[in-house]
Parts: C-alpha cells; sequence; structure tokens
C-alpha cells in the first residue's frame, strides 16, 4: 500500500471510533497519523525495508500505530477496520458529508432514532424528531435538512480551474462596491489544491451591510445560507458554497493567513508562536501574558501575511506550500525554493491537431503558440493504437512530419517538433516501429488501454516503455481523472527511480481533469533528481492556456524553474533525452 492509501484506512478508523464514543485520544491519535501519513514525501514500505530505521522515527508514530502500519502494508488489511466496520453499518457514513454533522451526532442520530441513510434522516427532520434530542434543537434540524441535498451529491468538489473561473467573476462583480478596501480569497482555493469544496472571501470594507448586499445580487446565488453582522455564506446554482467575511484592516493580514490554512499549516505556527509566548488567530498576533485574544493586550501583528510570519521570523510563505510538508524545514534551513511562475514556461511537448482528435490544425497551433509567446513545440498526434481518435500510422505519421519540416521552413520565432504520443501496448511494447520512433524529436509514452490490468502487467508495460531507447517521456503516468477515474495501481516511486536511472523525464499533464502527476509525485521526483515537463496535451488553441495550471500544481509540490525541463531552451532538453 502507499501512503495515501494507508492515509485514508487510519481516517475510516479515526472515524469509526469517534462514532463508537472511544477514548477521543485514541481518536486524535489516529487522525494525527493519518494527516501525517498523507504528505510524508517517502514511502513507508521503504522505512519498514530498512534494517537501520523505525516507523516510531517519525514523529506521531508510536509502536502501536506503528504495528498497524506494518500489517497494513504487509497484508493490505487491517484487522481491526474490518472488526470495526462489522460493528457500525456502512450507511451511516452519508451522514458525515451534511456539514457540521461529525461521527459523534451520527452516533446519536444513530442510536437514539436508528437513522442509517440520508432518506432515513430527512423523514425524521420533517417529523421534528431529530430537534427532541440532546444537543440537537429546532435550528439544527433546520440547518441539517438544509444540508441533505448536499450531501446527497456525494460532497463532490469541483476543478480548481472550474473555481477559479467563479472566483475571477466574483472578484469583478465585488469590486464594484465603493466600500471594500482590500479583497482576497483564501482556503484552498488560494493553496491551489486541484479541487475546491467552497470559496472563502475575506474583505475589508468601511461597511459590511453594502458589500454583503453586492454578494447576495451575485449572479447564480440561489440561497442565502447565513448573514450576520460580519459573516455571510450563500450557495451559487451550481452547488458551490461561498464564506464571506468582513474583517477589520489591522487584522486583514492575520485573517488571510489563517483562513488559507492549511489547518496542519497553521498548527505548527501556533506551536511556534506558543514556544515563544504568543499567541496566533484570526485577529492577530498577541503575547499571551496580555491576553491573547481580540482586543486584548499588545497585537504586535495582524495588518500583512508578512507581518504575522515576520514576529515569527519566518518568511511569507507561498500559498502554495503551506501545507505542513517540507516548508518550515526549508526556512530554517533558509532553503525556501523560488517556486516556478507561468513565465518561466518556453516550451509545450504535449498537443493533437485535426489529423487526430484535436479542434485546430498544425498550423493554427502553431500559430497559438507563437502568440504565446512559446519558442518551442511539440505535435505529438496520437498513434494507431488509439483507433477512436483516428490514430496514426506510420505512413500518416511520416507525412505529417513533412509537413512539420515545411512549416519550420517558414518559421524563425518558433521550433516544432516532430512528436507522437505512443501508446504502450496492453501485451507490453510500443504500439509504433523503432525505426519510426527513432526519426522523432520526441516521442511521449502513454497508457491508454489496459487501466485495469494488475499491478504487475502494468508496471511491466511502463517500466518496458521507460527503458524503450527512443521515448523521451512517460505521460500522464498514473492515468487518473480527477473525480472521475481512480489512478491505475502502480508504484509510482518505482517509476520515478526507473525514470532517474534511464534518464527520461516525467509528465505533469496540466490538463485540470488530470493533473497527473500530483504534487506529492512531483516532490518525490524531485527528490530523485528527475526532471518534469509541464504539458498541456492541448486539443484545441484554448487548451494551450492549462499550462498555467500545472504551473500551480508544481507550485504546490515546492518546484523551482530548474526542475522543469520545458523552462530551458530545446537544445537543452534534448541532451537531457540523449537525442544529440
Amino acid at each position: 500500500m502507499n501512503n495515501p492509501a494507508i492515509a485514508t484506512v487510519l481516517e475510516q478508523v479515526a472515524d469509526l471510533l469517534e462514532f463508537q464514543n472511544s477514548n477521543p485520544f485514541r481518536v486524535r491519535a489516529y487522525r494525527s497519523a493519518a494527516r501525517r501519513i498523507q504528505d510524508f514525501p517517502e514511502p513507508l514500505s521503504e522505512i519498514v525495508a530498512d534494517g537501520d530505521r523505525q516507523l516510531t522515527d517519525l514523529d506521531g508514530i508510536g509502536k502501536d500505530m506503528a504495528a498497524k502500519i506494518a500489517e497494513l502494508l504487509e497484508t493490505g488489511k487491517l484487522s481491526l477496520l474490518e472488526e470495526l466496520r462489522e460493528q457500525v453499518p456502512e450507511e451511516v457514513f452519508a451522514l458525515l458529508r451534511i456539514q457540521g454533522l461529525g461521527p459523534k451526532k451520527a452516533a446519536i442520530l444513530y442510536k437514539e432514532l436508528g437513522i442509517a441513510s440520508l432518506e432515513m434522516l430527512r423523514e425524521a427532520c420533517e417529523a421534528q424528531q431529530v430537534r427532541a434530542l440532546k444537543g440537537f434543537g429546532a435550528k439544527t434540524e433546520e440547518t441539517i435538512l438544509a444540508g441533505i441535498p448536499l450531501a446527497e451529491q456525494a460532497g463532490k468538489r469541483i476543478y480548481w480551474a472550474e473555481a477559479d473561473q467563479i472566483a475571477g467573476g466574483l472578484l469583478t462583480h465585488m469590486r464594484g462596491e465603493k466600500s471594500i478596501r482590500q479583497i482576497e480569497f483564501a482556503g484552498s482555493y488560494r493553496r491551489g489544491r486541484e479541487t475546491v469544496g467552497d470559496l472563502d472571501l475575506l474583505v475589508d470594507a468601511s461597511r459590511s451591510g453594502p458589500v454583503m448586499d453586492r454578494l447576495e445580487e451575485f449572479a447564480g446565488v440561489t440561497d442565502i445560507l447565513a448573514r450576520g453582522e460580519t459573516k455571510m455564506s450563500v450557495r451559487l446554482e451550481v452547488g458551490l458554497q461561498i464564506d464571506l467575511r468582513v474583517v477589520r484592516a489591522e487584522s486583514f493580514g492575520a485573517a488571510l493567513q489563517y483562513f488559507t490554512g492549511s489547518k496542519e499549516h497553521n498548527v505548527v505556527l501556533r506551536g511556534m508562536a506558543k514556544d515563544r509566548g504568543l499567541k496566533v488567530n484570526e485577529y492577530g498576533v498577541y503575547r499571551v501574558d496580555q491576553g491573547g485574544s481580540e482586543g486584548d493586550g499588545e497585537s504586535l501583528a495582524g495588518r500583512t501575511e508578512e507581518d504575522v510570519y515576520g514576529v515569527l521570523e519566518l518568511p511569507c510563505f507561498p500559498p502554495e506550500i503551506r501545507e505542513a510538508r517540507q516548508e518550515f524545514h526549508w526556512a530554517k534551513e533558509d532553503k525556501l525554493p523560488e517556486l516556478i511562475e507561468l513565465e518561466d514556461v518556453v516550451g509545450d511537448l504535449h498537443m493533437h491537431t485535426t489529423a487526430t482528435d484535436g479542434k485546430a490544425t498544425l498550423r493554427e497551433m502553431a500559430a497559438a503558440a507563437r502568440e504565446r509567446g512559446l519558442h518551442y513545440i511539440a505535435i505529438t498526434d496520437h498513434s494507431k493504437r488509439v483507433s477512436m481518435a483516428r490514430g496514426l500510422d506510420e505512413k500518416r505519421l511520416r507525412r505529417q512530419w513533412e509537413e512539420v519540416d515545411e512549416l519550420n521552413g517558414e518559421l524563425d520565432d518558433l521550433l516544432v517538433l516532430k512528436g507522437v504520443e505512443c501508446d504502450v501496448l496492453e501485451k507490453g511494447g510500443m504500439d509504433l516501429p523503432d525505426d519510426v520512433l527513432a526519426e522523432a524529436d520526441w516521442v511521449v509514452a502513454s497508457l491508454h488501454y489496459g487501466q485495469k490490468q494488475p499491478r504487475a502487467q502494468i508496471m511491466a508495460r511502463l517500466l518496458e516503455a521507460i527503458e524503450h531507447p527512443h521515448v523521451s517521456i512517460l505521460g500522464h503516468p498514473t492515468g487518473r481523472l480527477i473525480n472521475r477515474r481512480e489512478p491505475y495501481d502502480v508504484d509510482v516511486e518505482q517509476i520515478i527511480a526507473a525514470a532517474a536511472e534511464q534518464g527520461k523525464l516525467l509528465e505533469l499533464n496540466a490538463n485540470p481533469a488530470r493533473l497527473d502527476l500530483n504534487d506529492i509525485h512531483l516532490a518525490a521526483a524531485s527528490r530523485h533528481h528527475v526532471p518534469v515537463v509541464i504539458s498541456t496535451d492541448a486539443h484545441s488553441v484554448a487548451g494551450l492556456d492549462v499550462m498555467r495550471y500545472g504551473v500551480l500544481q508544481a507550485r504546490r509540490a515546492g518546484l523551482t524553474s530548474k526542475e522543469v525541463a520545458n523552462t530551458l531552451p530545446w537544445e537543452q532538453v534534448r541532451q537531457m533525452i540523449g537525442n544529440v
């Protein structure tokens, strides 16, 4: 099992234990371990295999937890989880998707009213049975009833790219309110997570009323969930919730830092503050001996994020890396990376044309790339195995390459490379003959079929492709489609190690439905000194603009421009892959 899978199991254990009202310290231990393992940059299997190291060397992992992890690594199962599942109906966990209804309250509903599904909960609320329970009340019952439709949508999160479109329109709309002095988004959207559950909007304004009125007028608002003096929540027609907070100017930076998160990042920050006799919260930084809450004692910082971090002698971390992974270590070592910017990218090495399933011609894609200031592109239409996309056989591919040569003869500010996205066949091997691949400038090896084969079979196919002398890069290496398809059953660490050994590159596919590799895998590639290429996989002219989503993902992994190959001139990339 990989680290995220182990973390998921431990989170499930924590939910079940809390549902059963187990010792809160035990529940907290499983949740803390899950958070620690989820983003741990090194596979736990390697630590177990290393005779000189122990899982208990990791913070928050005691002997009992280490034994549970070892059991998962050895058997792929956890007997404790199986036992707990036998004691709690699986349907109950649909209740946990309702905002504010955690395992404890779900347990009360189950034990007192026998509620084990969302439909049963709706009926109980409509019959006003829930309000009679201790700790609930009429208002809670109404809130639960209102939250059931959203829970029935399975708590879906939308792509960051979709949230970004909404956020852009919302900012334009809100800036029409003259009382607003400062306005910023916070939360997972600001951190650039690949999916977003809601939008957190912070505003510094002279009056809160007009700001809330303005939000209510935003196109697509269907429900006003709550409105107070400084807080407001609305729901859009698309299901996305927007939470607005109006804060004072002297606390705006502290609020922005606090609500941007992540939760884990803020826990570390508060711990550092406590060690200095300080307290950090959404209102500012205070001395503990002089209060430590809003309006109490001397406020040391709060107006800007830089001030908040500065009091603790820390840099103002880019939001994308605030995940309590490496950022505090980097700061301590004075090695905070200068994260890659969109402007650093000078080439795009994965795109399609009307020769297969693209919507624009070779010349149209080249013209669009020139407009975006790119120095080189690779045309990588599908090989013949992808018949649904009219994939190219040897004859059609060579004819396209002749067109590329002709086009290059006309251009002096853009180099068009002769490429192909060549399928890795189900039985192994490449979809085109070696003599054809040898003529290419750039070969993307991708797996589109046989995605549910056993791990050993898929790994054998991918490793063979990486070892192929004419393959330049492995495309969308795990094959995931966010919210739609799970990754292949592959050992990404082994793939990265093979790429390092063979001198091959790995793709970060910038399509917002893919973002493959993910941020954890990208950090692992960096650790193994394997350069990545951020590619758009564009199938249209507009598709070239998704490059920024890939750059955002790379920033979350802490990557600099030096770790992304297509920030370099083509000649240097060509030397990387031995194509000289």
